[in-house]
C-alpha cells in the first residue's frame, strides 16, 4: 500500500514540476547551470531519481523514507502552487 500511495505522490509531484516549467517564471532562469540541460526538463530526471529510490528504500521496508517523501511532496506541491500562481 505504500508503494501505491508513494507512486501517486510521484505522479502529482512530476504534475506539479511541469506546470512550474511551463509557467515561464523568471526564477526558472536563475536555476543553476546543471537544470539547465534540456530546456530545464532534466530536474525532472532528477525528480524520477528521487522518487525511484524512495520507492526502492519503502520496498525494502523503511517507513521513515515514506515519510520524508510525503514530506518533499507537500513542499514541492506548495511551492509550485506559489510558484505558479504568481505569488512568488
Amino acid at each position: 500500500m505504500g508503494l501505491v500511495i508513494i507512486f501517486f505522490l510521484g505522479v502529482l509531484n512530476f504534475a506539479a514540476h511541469k506546470a512550474v516549467l511551463e509557467s515561464g517564471h523568471r526564477l526558472l532562469s536563475q536555476a543553476p547551470w546543471f537544470f539547465q540541460p534540456l530546456g530545464g526538463r532534466f530536474s525532472l530526471v532528477v525528480e524520477f531519481v528521487l522518487l525511484l529510490g524512495a520507492m526502492i528504500a519503502i520496498a525494502g521496508g523503511s517507513a521513515v523514507w515514506s515519510w520524508i517523501y510525503i514530506l518533499y511532496s507537500a513542499l514541492n506541491v506548495a511551492s509550485a502552487w506559489l510558484i505558479s500562481s504568481g505569488r512568488v
